[in-house]
């Protein structure tokens, strides 16, 4: 007489014991992963991160300051049209600027195609620009009279150099590995909606909570 409740009670305890892990299975929220990788995708259409997107406004300033003080030379010697007649038209490696010029306009067309139109994800064109720029620098300084001719003498090779190698560390320091983080969050979150979507395909109604109908009433 006492078998059916027995075999209710039993059934009731099991169906209590299952409710702890449905509500784990509940506390996955996976409409914070599907933000996250709707955030990433949206980044990803946007065509750069933030972080390249400035590290080639900082290319741009590069080019752009070079520039300037490149013309602010050129005024210094006495006008414009004569020092650049003297400095391009009649090049001389010892004393003219113009290459120091050319070579942020290198850097610039190199590290744009590379990082913002190829979107790069590899340090070696940075290397190669910095590099050239490097032993290129340093052998006009040894070779040419850049010295002798004033304050721009100093100037302009010591500013191109700093900016060659901050745009190196910039690049490898923060762009690269800012980057790669962002990319292996958005598989751990991918991974993550994948398996919840395994797990909690549907959304649950309070009546399968309910005990089976066989059950004896007040248990």
């Amino acid at each position: 007489m006492n078998r059916v409740p027995a075999d209710a009670e039993n059934a009731h305890s099991s169906s209590v014991e299952s409710c702890p892990s449905l509500r784990d299975v509940h506390s996955i929220n996976p409409t914070q992963l599907m933000a996250r990788i709707e955030s990433y995708e949206g980044r990803e259409k946007k065509g750069i991160s933030d972080v390249r997107r400035t590290f080639c406004l900082f290319v741009t300033f590069d080019l752009l300051f070079i520039t300037l003080l490149w013309i602010i030379e050129l005024n210094v010697k006495g006008g414009i049209e004569t020092t650049l007649e003297k400095e391009v038209l009649h090049y001389d490696y010892s004393s003219s600027y113009f290459d120091i010029f050319l070579l942020a306009v290198f850097r610039f067309k190199v590290l744009i195609l590379a990082y913002a139109m190829c979107r790069l994800r590899h340090w070696w064109a940075i290397a190669f620009t910095t590099a050239v720029t490097s032993a290129f620098l340093l052998a006009k300084v040894i070779i040419s009279q850049l010295f002798s001719q004033g304050a721009f003498g100093y100037v302009l090779p010591i500013i191109s150099f700093i900016l060659a190698w901050i745009e190196t560390w910039f690049l490898d320091f923060k762009v690269l590995p800012q980057e790669a983080e962002e990319e292996n969050r958005f598989l751990i979150a991918q991974d993550a909606s994948e398996r919840a979507a395994l797990l909690h395909p549907g959304v649950l109604s309070d009546g399968q909570f309910y005990s089976p109908p066989e059950s004896v009433a007040g248990n």
